[in-house]
């Protein structure tokens, strides 16, 4: 049985993300740092917050981690 690929959007909280999408979190770490991973605020805050908050591209963000779980 083939594991459901998540599709991830710029609305996905950045904890999901981290655990549920392979590739998520080498993406996360090289465009947020790896502080992302011990702040509670993961479990609550989309990636495009994220993106905001380190004045980045969510889309491109985004486009990484879905390109990443691809392969």
């Amino acid at each position: 049985m083939l594991a459901e690929k998540k599709k991830v959007t710029k609305d996905t909280l950045i904890g999901d993300a981290i655990k549920n999408v392979p590739g998520a979190r080498a993406v996360i770490e090289k465009h947020f740092g790896n502080g992302c991973f011990t702040c509670p605020g993961i479990n609550v805050e989309s990636i495009s917050f994220g993106a905001m908050m380190h004045n980045l591209d969510p889309d491109k963000i985004v486009a990484e981690i879905n390109a990443a779980q691809e392969g």
